[in-house]
């Protein structure tokens, strides 16, 4: 089990929970000192929380793998929590190739798909292993990511967390080769099948 996540898997998590919390609407919003009281994403403690694990991105800090882990099991409880870890997934997404290069991002945006998608593949590669501590690999048409163990694990009893690397997985895909295909869950470790598994068809995500 790893000892360290990169900080913002949590980070994700509250920035999700903020903003599912935040009134959408000029009624509610007449009330958001009560509403503070009631809704965790609107709380102080979730505000420092989110402005530390910033401050440990900034820093490239990672943070304890208990402490990713006590906060998922925590969102897991809501009844939005399947929202919670898809909205975070998506999020971390978009962070996760922010830290690519302009260059590199326009480079495969740009390119045929024949050339796009290798090169793709390698920053999906690199970005799973950096910010999921998982692996990508493509096999026959399909591209998989696993990950031996999630730290969205046992979160939620209706395996919720699960949803957050297949979010990430989908957005991430979108971004890098236009994909918008479905992204299958297809093997799951707290189904006792050893290590979590998510499936993406490759040949689809190609731009024509």
């Amino acid at each position: 089990m790893a000892a360290t996540v990169d900080a913002r898997l949590p980070l994700s998590l509250l920035h999700a929970v903020r903003q599912l919390d935040t009134p959408e609407d000029d009624v509610e919003a007449e009330f958001v000192a009560e509403l503070r009281n009631k809704r965790l994403g609107l709380s102080e403690t979730v505000y420092q929380q989110i402005r530390r694990y910033s401050d440990a991105v900034r820093r490239s800090q990672r943070t304890t793998w208990e402490e990713a882990t006590a906060l998922a099991r925590l969102l897991g409880r809501r009844p939005d929590a399947e929202e919670i870890f898809r909205w975070a997934g998506r999020y971390l997404a978009v962070q996760a190739y922010q830290t690519l290069s302009p260059t590199a991002r326009r480079t495969v945006r740009v390119m045929p798909s024949l050339l796009a998608r290798p090169l793709a593949l390698r920053h999906a590669r690199r970005l799973a292993r950096r910010f999921l501590d998982g692996q990508v690999e493509r096999k026959g048409g399909s591209v998989l990511l696993r990950v031996a163990t999630p730290f969205t694990a046992d979160s939620s009893p209706q395996g919720a967390g699960c949803t957050f690397f297949e979010s990430m997985l989908k957005e991430l895909l979108r971004l890098l080769v236009g994909h918008e295909g479905v992204v299958e869950h297809v093997r799951c470790a707290e189904r006792g099948e050893g290590r979590c598994e998510w499936r993406a068809e490759w040949r689809k995500a190609a731009r024509a």
